[in-house]
């Protein structure tokens, strides 16, 4: 690194701590994690992660994942202060009855307006709840609305690709993965550990 960069980077740190000290709200956020690239769901589990560290109450609903062998639903099931749900049937191109994913998705969506409702749980994600949104499952301003409305200092985190504009207008954060490559694309199946 040259001069010059270290001293853009110098410059960007000042401006990123004067941002912090300036801060004096402390309120619930709308985080939304989206885009074509992985770590949407990873991240959101990350953040499970610190909450628990911080002694924490977390409620999860995954959307569309109906599988209890991956890594996140086997370590954060089993730890106290998680509340973790499975409410999807799968992939949409899996199976012959689209009409079931449309039924867990406002099944789903019950279990998350209870987590929602409850100020005992701090942290609520929302796993790949923008696909029931985008197929129509689910309508998004009854969404936007119980979001609005949920404790004050309760954090929501949604994953998935292609959020809503209106999603991502009502978020305090809102983070898009970007593709660059993929093991996938030159045929590596998915890693246990890695991709579930």
């Amino acid at each position: 690194m040259d001069d010059g960069d270290k001293e853009t980077e110098q410059r960007r740190g000042t401006a990123t701590d004067e941002d912090i000290v300036g801060t004096s709200r402390k309120r619930g956020l709308l985080l939304v994690l989206t885009g074509d690239g992985k770590g949407k769901s990873t991240s959101a589990f990350g953040m499970v992660a610190r909450a628990l560290g911080h002694g924490m109450q977390v409620g999860v609903a995954q959307f569309i994942k109906k599988r209890s062998d991956t890594g996140e639903a086997l370590f954060f099931h089993r730890q106290p202060g998680v509340y973790w749900h499975l409410l999807g049937e799968g992939f949409t191109w899996e199976g012959e009855d689209p009409g079931r994913h449309e039924v867990a998705a406002r099944h789903g969506w019950k279990v998350g307006r209870k987590m929602l409702k409850d100020p005992s749980i701090d942290l609520v994600v929302f796993d790949e709840l923008t696909y029931p949104i985008q197929y129509g499952w689910l309508d998004l301003e009854a969404v936007l609305f119980d979001i609005a409305n949920r404790p004050g200092a309760q954090h929501v985190v949604v994953t998935g690709r292609g959020a809503p504009k209106a999603l991502c207008e009502a978020a305090d954060t809102v983070t898009e993965m970007k593709e660059i490559k993929h093991a996938f694309r030159s045929g590596i199946e998915a890693q246990p550990g890695i991709d579930f």
